[in-house]
């Protein structure tokens, strides 16, 4: 797991997105302007959670090293050391993939 330098705040999520597939179940293989953008990926850093009207933290649904599933154009894209990460508000994921 790669050593990140991001803190992200209140209910946001650092998401380090999984490639996809370079070839179809049935094999053929897609050239890069071909390929749609990840939704998939894993989950780097968690914020505290959302600060709620009673003054205390909201807890996320996500933990650090789960699977998650996001909209294909939610958050925000960052690069940090050579290496693209997502900035997620957790109501942009849609769901956690789970084993």
């Amino acid at each position: 797991m790669p050593k990140i330098k991001i803190r992200p705040l209140d209910d946001r999520v650092v998401v380090e997105p999984v490639e996809a597939e370079a070839k179809t179940a049935g094999g053929i293989v897609l050239p890069d302007t071909a390929k749609e953008k990840p939704q998939r990926g894993k989950v780097l850093a968690v914020g505290p959670g959302k600060l709620l009207d009673s003054g205390k933290r909201g807890d996320l649904s996500v933990q650090v090293g789960d699977q998650v599933i996001y909209g294909k154009y939610g958050g925000s894209e960052v690069e940090v050391n050579g290496e693209e990460y997502k900035i997620l508000r957790e109501s942009d994921i849609l769901a956690k993939v789970v084993s």
